[in-house]
């Protein structure tokens, strides 16, 4: 069956590692240097991309093989933290097509934003840094602005109250099986982005996302709009 046209949002909300910015290699990197400084073999970024979108707790249990339960985790991560926010502006890029596709849902008049888990004191600096903020964000929500993050609607509801428009008439965008959930639950529009980080559970295709596209370009397409 071929896959749905979406009705064209009011707003459109993305996630914002793995779906707007690559910010694999400077987590990636943050991760490897603390192997390093133990005298570890550097895992690389083929091995540690697939769990970025689990943030500290998924680089960590790359790198070291512990769990949040673990009596040693707090500290590692923490350390992981305080590296990756001393380098995260060294390699993280917008994604190839990203700055064209904001500048088309500008030019459809369309307001967008970002709803992401990462806590602000790493979220704000890069969305500034990278431009996305001048290109026109007009919300930012981070995994520590509500009481809540993904795969709960908190963050979602929050994003579309600030954007002044309904959560049923907004699009999400992400690259995590957590983004659809949340997006399902806010009763929003969900696209998977299958450029993305993905993880390493259940395939793309079996998220229940509305559309999976395969780059930016291909959201207005999508959303009825190119």
């Amino acid at each position: 069956m071929p896959a749905r046209v979406l009705t064209a949002p009011a707003a459109v909300l993305f996630d914002l590692d793995g779906t707007l910015i690559d910010s694999a290699p400077d987590l990636a990197g943050a991760a490897d240097d603390m192997r390093a400084a133990r005298g570890l073999a550097r895992l690389g970024l083929a091995h540690l991309r697939p769990m970025v979108g689990a943030g500290a707790r998924g680089m960590v249990g790359r790198a070291f093989g512990v769990t949040p339960d673990d009596a040693a985790f707090a500290a590692l991560r923490d350390e992981f933290l305080q590296r990756y926010q001393d380098r995260m502006t060294q390699q993280t890029v917008l994604f190839d097509g990203v700055s064209a596709m904001l500048a088309r849902l500008a030019a459809h008049g369309l307001r967008w934003g970002i709803v992401t888990n990462k806590a602000e004191r790493f979220a704000l600096p890069l969305v500034d840094r990278l431009g996305l903020a001048a290109a026109g964000a007009a919300a930012v929500v981070c995994g520590d602005t509500t009481a809540h993050s993904k795969p709960h609607p908190e963050p979602l509801y929050e994003a579309a109250r600030r954007l002044g428009v309904a959560p049923a008439a907004c699009s999400y965008v992400g690259d995590d099986l957590r983004d659809v959930q949340a997006g399902h639950a806010a009763g929003m529009q969900t696209v998977a982005a299958a450029w993305g980080y993905l993880g390493l559970g259940d395939p793309i295709d079996a998220w229940g996302a509305d559309r999976i596209i395969r780059r930016p370009a291909d959201l207005l397409n999508h959303l009825e709009m190119a």
